[in-house]
């Protein structure tokens, strides 16, 4: 019995995080096995990326049948505009010149996802696919710290990108 509750205690408490590691893990695979430029071009291109999707004119062509084809299309819109974004940003960004310490690159990653994920609860309605838990859709999907975390992975490489 014992081991059973713990069991599925701590399977509660990683499913929790599920989303926030998953992306973590990825932006640091990203950032170790590309480099520290690339990552740097792949945090700004989701900034130039959301500014034109904020504005772009043609969201209510996309098929909208179900919440997550809806979900879905809308990503896949935002995914597009990142990858322009990387494309260009990735010739600019010269990665010989830019170094990111270990520690730089885990909170960056950190706040990276903390970005995206709370991008999905606000631009993308996430909840209308995935259920936020309460402790993290206290952090991410509420409305007085979007700006927090909008803002948080610009200033890590401020901080953190010599």
């Amino acid at each position: 019995m014992f081991a059973t509750h713990t069991a599925s205690s701590a399977w509660a408490i990683g499913g929790n995080f599920l989303l926030v590691l998953v992306l973590f893990a990825a932006l640091l695979l990203f950032a170790w096995r590309i480099g520290h430029g690339p990552f740097t071009a792949l945090l700004v291109s989701f900034y130039g990326a959301y500014a034109i999707y904020a504005v772009f004119p043609y969201l209510s062509l996309l098929p909208s049948t179900s919440p997550l084809i809806a979900f879905l299309t809308h990503v896949g819109v935002y995914i597009v505009l990142v990858l322009a974004f990387y494309v260009v940003l990735r010739r600019i960004i010269i990665s010989d010149f830019l170094h990111i310490s270990w520690f730089g690159l885990v909170v960056l990653a950190l706040l990276g996802s903390g970005f995206l994920i709370a991008l999905l609860a606000h631009a993308f309605a996430l909840s209308s696919v995935y259920a936020l838990t309460p402790a993290v859709a206290t952090y991410v999907a509420s409305s007085k710290y979007f700006f927090w975390w909008f803002i948080a992975p610009a200033v890590g490489l401020l901080v953190f990108a010599r």
